[in-house]
């Protein structure tokens, strides 16, 4: 805009003055434009919650996010606020605004799992749903409080469409730095994104090894562990303990058991303290307990287990 060089060196003085203040006040728009926008669509995750070890508590209830009963029951049988209220949400779904503003309310932040079913990973990674991802950001970016997004839960597992049997690691890597993208480009800058894999020490020993779907740490935010305590004799070390030390060859970022539970046959009460106990071993962010019946009853449903989880939790991040 300014012509060429030997326009330049023609300049006068007054002219190189008006330039500058003309530079000035348009940094200055440009600024309050940026600010307007939210960050630069350039990777970087390192915005986001605090990462404090042992500082989250959370509850996934099947009631969520159409009511918000079954936090607020947890939260009576348990003694604990949770911090991190969880849902799932199909990939057409909508960000839920409404339990959303609820979940602030209470003090607490929205985790959203959003499961991606039948959708092709390339598809994703090429636009083609960037009209969906650009109203879910902007909707997010309106609610003005944090949100903690993870997308493609357990991928390095074999059972949900977007796992290793039915998409390759590195479209799913694709995939996730374009859906972390668009939100940047959209300012949705209150995201604390949570990529989250399976233990690879799962019962039917299909369960893999997470590195080949590592987006970069650019892209990622807090790291997200899933495992259950299914039998009596298991313990955190050896349920988390292997992926744990696999992930800390990936990345230093701060880890969350972002799903689990204790059936009552794995010893419920004792497994609720050795779990408080693992967070601490490992100096991890916390957990959100699956508060719900799927293939087993991982609800909290005696007076035993309502105690421990609630004298533990007394002591959790002192």
């Amino acid at each position: 805009m300014t012509g060429s060089p030997d326009v330049r060196a023609r300049l006068t003085v007054i002219t190189v003055a008006a330039l500058a203040v003309i530079a000035c006040a348009l940094a200055v728009l440009s600024t309050g434009r940026a600010n307007q926008a939210g960050p630069s669509p350039a990777p970087s995750a390192r915005a986001g919650l605090p990462a404090t070890p042992g500082s989250y508590l959370g509850v996934y209830s099947p009631a969520s996010p159409a009511s918000y009963a079954g936090v607020t029951s947890f939260a009576t049988a348990t003694g604990v606020r949770p911090r991190l209220v969880v849902y799932y949400s199909g990939w057409s779904e909508p960000f839920q605004a409404g339990f959303a503003a609820t979940a602030a309310r209470h003090g607490s932040v929205p985790m959203v799992q959003i499961d991606p079913t039948g959708v092709s990973m390339s598809a994703i990674a090429s636009g083609r749903y960037d009209a969906y991802l650009d109203t879910y950001a902007r909707a997010v970016r309106a609610y003005h409080h944090p949100v903690v997004l993870s997308f493609g839960h357990e991928m390095n597992a074999p059972w949900y469409s977007w796992g290793y049997v039915h998409t390759s690691p590195a479209a799913f890597v694709s995939a996730w730095r374009h859906v972390v993208t668009v939100f940047r480009r959209l300012g949705a800058g209150n995201v604390t994104w949570l990529w989250t894999v399976n233990v690879i020490q799962s019962q039917d020993g299909r369960t893999l090894r997470p590195a080949p779907w590592w987006p970069g740490s650019s892209y990622v935010t807090w790291v997200g562990v899933d495992g259950y305590y299914l039998e009596p004799s298991w313990q955190f070390a050896a349920i988390f303990g292997p992926t744990i030390v696999a992930l800390r060859e990936l990345t230093r970022d701060p880890i969350l058991i972002a799903e689990t539970s204790a059936t009552h046959a794995a010893d419920q009460p004792d497994k609720i303290a050795d779990l408080f106990a693992g967070i601490h071993a490992y100096g991890l962010l916390g957990f959100v307990w699956f508060n719900a019946v799927t293939s087993h009853d991982y609800r909290i449903a005696n007076p035993e287990a309502s105690t421990v989880f609630r004298r533990e939790a007394r002591a959790f991040g002192s």
